[in-house]
């Protein structure tokens, strides 16, 4: 784990934006297309711990995005090119556009100056996306990743901050996948490699300091 210094100095509130990945309501919501994903996200802490970061992050001054993952209900533009894709085809919850499914999950707080970037393809929610642009005009330099899943869209989003030339820092008890062994396995194996892991406390000790302490 990083020190206090460490993250200090990456962590800065003018240069850093928190992300927050498919925190839906049809992802990790109660009536999520993914029950076993909503479960550990919710039974973990990750979700709470989430919405800790996104308060202490409005208090602070840091940037929120929010990716949302949706489709048309007509399908059109969405990939069709992997199984994954095709799965989502039959669950009985569909994440489209304008419904409950795709409103960002209690207990996250919305605040007026967040920003929700919504994509209706691939897996990533940097690659193709609006995150990117929007991320250089905010000038971030760090970028911390949290929400869902382990699996599949948290490591798409590391590795692409990464190749965009962003630091990319993980909370990882913010993020969660399934079963519950693969995300610390995921971490230490593959995440810790191009990414700052760290803890939620660990970022909150640091948002938490008086404005004008930051030079």
């Amino acid at each position: 784990m990083p020190s206090y210094e460490q993250l200090r100095e990456i962590l800065d509130p003018a240069t850093t934006v928190l992300l927050t990945v498919e925190c839906q309501q049809g992802v990790v919501g109660t009536e999520s297309a993914l029950p076993e994903l909503a479960e550990e996200a919710r039974s973990s802490g990750a979700l709470a711990n989430v919405a800790r970061l996104v308060s202490a992050a409005h208090q602070s001054g840091v940037q929120v995005v929010h990716a949302v993952a949706e489709r048309r209900p007509d399908g059109r533009g969405a990939n069709s090119n992997a199984r994954i894709f095709r799965a989502a085809e039959r669950l009985p919850v569909r994440q489209l556009c304008g419904t409950k499914a795709v409103r960002i999950a209690p207990p996250l707080e919305v605040a007026e100056e967040d920003l929700v970037v919504r994509r209706l393809h691939g897996l990533s929610p940097l690659a193709g996306t609006d995150v990117d642009p929007l991320l250089r005009n905010l000038g971030c330099r760090t970028l911390v990743v949290t929400g869902v899943s382990a699996n599949v869209a948290i490591p798409n989003a590391v590795f692409d901050a990464v190749n965009l030339g962003y630091t990319a820092v993980v909370p990882a008890d913010a993020i969660a996948g399934v079963p519950a062994e693969y995300t610390p396995a995921m971490v230490r194996n593959t995440l810790a490699l191009v990414a700052t892991v760290t803890s939620t406390r660990d970022v909150l000790g640091v948002w938490r300091r008086p404005r004008g302490a930051w030079a």
